[in-house]
């Protein structure tokens, strides 16, 4: 289905944050599911991902959440749910460059709201979570894929491999090579195991 166009006033009124028009419409943005008053002085989005709304309702109503820094129509987005959003966001970007700031503006918070409200609802912090959602990724591709480390760590979103292979060893106590050869010896170790016993059943 064909979006419609935004109008040259609403998308001006978008990015100027003309606050004469909070009354008029509200915007919200596909990429984030979040909807903000025309005068929120949250990042610009891409004019491709808005959709406008007459009221707040109807933006609740197409499942769009409340913006935490511009309140619309005085609703707030309960602290959970917030979080939730911006970890599903993580998930689906964790391969970017994405630092404490850039997580705020996506988010449309300030940083140190965020990291607060991120601990406290997740037990660790936005770049702790963004580090082990790296990990989880990394040790997927050590298993699955015949890629080089340093191709590995960029495609986790680590652009120094040295960096990369530290924090690895840090965490798992291998290193991205060492955890690779350790999986391959214990998966072959499991196959002969299972070929014996098969044998060893007839």
């Amino acid at each position: 289905m064909k979006k419609p166009n935004i109008s040259d006033v609403y998308w001006k009124a978008i990015t100027e944050c003309d606050s004469e028009y909070d009354d008029k419409f509200y915007y919200g943005v596909e990429t984030t599911g979040i909807f903000c008053r025309p005068s929120c002085k949250s990042r610009k989005p891409n004019k491709e991902n808005v959709r406008i709304f007459k009221n707040a309702y109807m933006a609740l109503e197409e499942k769009f959440r409340p913006c935490k820094r511009c309140k619309p129509d005085g609703l707030r987005l309960p602290a959970e749910e917030w979080i939730e959003q911006i970890v599903h966001w993580i998930d689906q970007h964790y391969f970017e460059s994405l630092t404490l700031q850039i997580l705020a503006e996506v988010s449309h918070g300030s940083p140190y709201h965020l990291q607060r409200l991120f601990k406290r609802v997740k037990g660790i912090t936005p770049s702790e979570y963004v580090q082990q959602i790296r990990m989880e990724k990394a040790i997927d591709l050590l298993e699955t894929s015949g890629l080089s480390i340093s191709d590995i760590g960029l495609a986790v979103g680590f652009s120094s491999t040295p960096y990369f292979i530290t924090l690895f060893k840090k965490k798992l106590g291998y290193t991205p090579s060492g955890y690779r050869i350790a999986y391959r010896q214990n998966l072959k170790k499991e196959l002969v195991n299972r070929d014996e016993h098969g044998k060893t059943n007839h």
